[in-house]
């Protein structure tokens, strides 16, 4: 079974985190994900939004970080993108943190130096 996927473009600030956060964790319950793997999606996506609106703070960006949320028969996954410049070095406590609450972490640069993917995925 293959869930709609869900995507929600928020202005990079702290505010905004949680409901993002809300909202990954609502579509990973209708993705079947349970139990701890629910709090692990929800912690993880607040984590790597926030970073996200962190690198968009520090470059000044108004645009928005974007979410997107997928879940299939081989799990579900959620990629986080900002705008940032992409040769800025991702935060290695935050990563550490990430690699410890997922099945599958990778940061993909953006297209012409501009912006970074965070995907996150579980199985």
């Amino acid at each position: 079974m293959t869930m709609p996927v869900v995507r929600v473009s928020f202005t990079p600030a702290p505010a905004h985190v949680r409901t993002v956060r809300l909202v990954a964790g609502a579509a990973a319950q209708q993705a079947g994900v349970r139990g701890e793997a629910l709090d692990e999606v929800r912690f993880a996506v607040g984590e790597a939004c926030a970073q996200a609106v962190a690198r968009h703070q520090r470059h000044g960006l108004r645009e928005p970080v974007r979410l997107e949320c997928e879940g299939n028969g081989g799990g579900f996954t959620v990629r986080v993108s900002d705008r940032a410049p992409a040769g800025e070095s991702a935060d290695p406590v935050a990563m550490a943190l990430l690699s410890g609450l997922v099945s599958d972490l990778r940061t993909t640069p953006g297209i012409n130096g501009v912006g970074t993917t965070v995907v996150l995925h579980w199985r």
